[in-house]
């Protein structure tokens, strides 16, 4: 079988809902709602499967370049999830081992170990790069 064919009922997927990189707003809702449809059937077959992956690679890319989220310092990272969790410094002793570590920490004088980065991502369940 040539790796260029394609089979018959994933052609009649892909005419249904033709790929394409997304350039709007518009056309990335559009293949989200398709996703979506997808996603709520009990079990799909395998070009529903395949087609499914596409239309998430399709969105992801799209999303990455549009939403992309400014890029905070470790420090900010730290003071944000504190705030969203509502902790004070008193709070985070444990993972730094003393008041004034914690305080040099968030006030930007020290900065974070790899034990603290490892610590803190599991504290808040965040991957360790938030901190790097």
């Amino acid at each position: 079988m040539n790796a260029l064919a394609i089979n018959p009922v994933y052609a009649k997927l892909l005419a249904q809902i033709p790929p394409k990189v997304i350039r709007s707003e518009a056309e990335n809702e559009h293949y989200v709602n398709a996703l979506y449809a997808l996603e709520q059937k009990r079990s799909l077959t395998r070009e529903e499967k395949e087609l499914a992956d596409l239309l998430t690679l399709l969105i992801e890319d799209f999303e990455a370049k549009r939403y992309q989220l400014p890029r905070a310092t470790p420090r900010q990272a730290l003071s944000f999830l504190m705030e969203e969790h509502g902790l004070k410094q008193k709070d985070l002793i444990e993972i730094f081992g003393s008041r004034s570590t914690v305080s040099e920490v968030i006030s930007g004088k020290r900065e974070l170990t790899k034990a603290q980065i490892s610590r803190l991502s599991q504290r808040f369940h965040v991957s360790p790069e938030v901190f790097f």
